[in-house]
């Protein structure tokens, strides 16, 4: 049986405080999640929100039926008689995730009704559904206590349903209130009591558990999944998407469609559209989940792969990196080297191993590019000539006025002068430099990624560490900066990575793809 992933990210996934996505925000990551994921749906909205969400519904609509996909696309709706329906219908959409209640407690204290009259409301809206051609499926919204204080409404209600023309009855853990041993005991009773029924299952986070519960879930005979892009979600969020694919393809072997090998890329789409960063410890998407930071693991890669295991990065558009800090060894060194190309003798790989456990135990960040400026100077050597330098810049702010940087520095020893105004002072800088750039035919890189980092304390004159990711020619780079002013640390960051292109010490292939 070939399990249905259905991802609402740009419904459920919105409701996460601070996120609004746009009308061509959602219509790029509908188009991503499916046509390079692959999910089976997708829920995209909630029916009578805003002028906003129809114009952005009817755009994926628009462009799912050219694609043929319309059937994927799923709104969710209401027991409001006609309302929510016609919003549906009006958008261009095909399908209702109709939201009805799941526990006993809900019908009587939000709608004060009785479960025949809520029942009775349901049937006509399917009846209505059914001659406007929308497919309707069913959330049985707080299911999840409804199961431990009300079963019976809870059996109830879904016999009802099962003379009606229902698609799907989906299964929430709105509250995010299960455990495994609880949803895997609810799943199991439903499946039994109503064989042959489309379930999904719809888990929520506030405990952590959310994809213990999927998993819990998925071993019943569940037939679909529902997931967020980064897990989000309200509260604590939704079962990631990544987390599900885990599941799925390495747990549990279970059929499914998912192109695992774009989760990345989605990722960082919502990342950037959502404003959210992702962890850097979350599992599969965050930045350092493919890095190993101990020197003993190095080692043990090295001789056999001894500290792999199935979530292999290149699965997921990923590279497997390795830290460097205090707790690296020289095989940590030696692995970084390797991917620069640079080749050092056991005495000199001696003397910048300690140099970098000596930089971690200062909190300081160490990236593999930071290694060549390492070398050159802890070995007094040329590995890196610093060919472009700053002379000087000024950077000027005023209120009302565009920021202003003029700015001179030197290549191979000759001078080069030149200004402009920018959307911030970095940007003037920036825009600054790129003018030399394009006067001299060089082909400067692009920035990907930009993170400021201020120690916690509210200190004004904390040290600003900026951490900056460039794509050049098709290589990443990271490059980093110190300074007690934010500017000048992503000024630093910018000259430090300008060099090492200089050097050609940039072999690595882009992480994010």
């Amino acid at each position: 049986m070939k399990i249905e992933v259905m991802d609402t990210t740009l419904r459920d996934g919105e409701q996460t405080s601070g996120v609004s996505f746009n009308e061509s925000e959602k219509l790029a990551i509908a188009g991503l999640l499916i046509e390079e994921i692959k999910v089976d749906r997708i829920e995209v909205a909630s029916a009578r929100v805003s002028d906003g969400e129809f114009a952005a519904v009817k755009r994926i609509t628009e462009w799912a039926k050219k694609r043929k996909h319309l059937d994927k696309i799923e709104v969710l709706g209401f027991v409001d008689g006609e309302v929510s329906l016609k919003w549906i219908k009006d958008a261009g959409g095909k399908v209702i995730n109709l939201l009805t209640k799941g526990s006993l407690k809900h019908v009587q204290s939000q709608l004060r009704k009785t479960p025949e009259q809520h029942m009775q409301d349901v049937a006509n809206l399917v009846d209505k559904a059914d001659k406007m051609g929308i497919t309707v499926n069913v959330y049985l919204e707080d299911w999840s206590n409804g199961m431990i204080t009300s079963p019976d409404y809870v059996y109830y209600v879904v016999g009802e349903m099962q003379k009606m023309n229902i698609k799907r009855i989906m299964l929430p853990d709105t509250l995010g209130v299960l455990n495994p041993d609880q949803t895997h005991a609810f799943c199991s009773d439903m499946i039994q009591r109503f064989p042959g029924t489309h379930f999904d299952f719809h888990a929520h986070n506030d405990y952590d558990l959310a994809s213990a519960n999927v998993f819990a879930a998925l071993k019943t005979g569940v037939n679909g999944i529902h997931t967020t892009v980064n897990g989000l979600g309200e509260r604590a969020g939704n079962v990631p998407l990544a987390s599900v694919i885990g599941i799925l393809n390495d747990h549990l072997k279970l059929p499914n469609q998912i192109d695992e090998s774009k989760i990345t890329k989605v990722s960082k789409m919502v990342e950037q559209f959502s404003g959210l960063r992702i962890p850097e410890n979350k599992p599969i998407t965050g930045y350092n989940v493919f890095t190993q930071c101990s020197g003993v693991h190095a080692d043990g890669d090295s001789k056999d792969n001894l500290y792999f295991n199935n979530l292999m990065p290149e699965r997921f558009g990923r590279n497997r990196k390795y830290a460097l800090g205090k707790t690296s060894g020289k095989a940590n060194i030696k692995k970084n080297l390797e991917e620069l190309g640079i080749e050092l003798d056991a005495e000199d790989m001696k003397k910048v191993t300690q140099r970098v456990i000596e930089l971690g135990d200062k909190k300081e960040t160490v990236t593999m590019d930071d290694l060549p400026f390492i070398i050159s100077d802890v070995l007094k050597n040329s590995t890196v000539r610093n060919t472009i330098k700053i002379r000087n810049y000024n950077l000027s702010l005023a209120h009302d006025l565009r920021p202003l940087a003029s700015i001179s520095i030197e290549i191979d020893g000759k001078r080069y002068d030149e200004t402009a105004v920018g959307d911030g002072q970095y940007d003037a800088f920036m825009r600054a430099l790129w003018r030399i750039y394009t006067k001299l035919n060089k082909v400067h890189p692009v920035l990907v990624d930009y993170w400021v980092t201020i120690p916690p304390g509210g200190k004004t004159n904390a040290l600003v560490e900026t951490v900056i990711t460039w794509d050049y020619k098709g290589s990443e780079i990271v490059s980093r900066g110190l300074s007690a002013d934010q500017t000048e640390s992503a000024i630093e960051a910018t000259i430090k990575v300008l060099n090492v292109i200089e050097e050609g010490t940039y072999v690595r292939k882009m992480v994010w793809k």
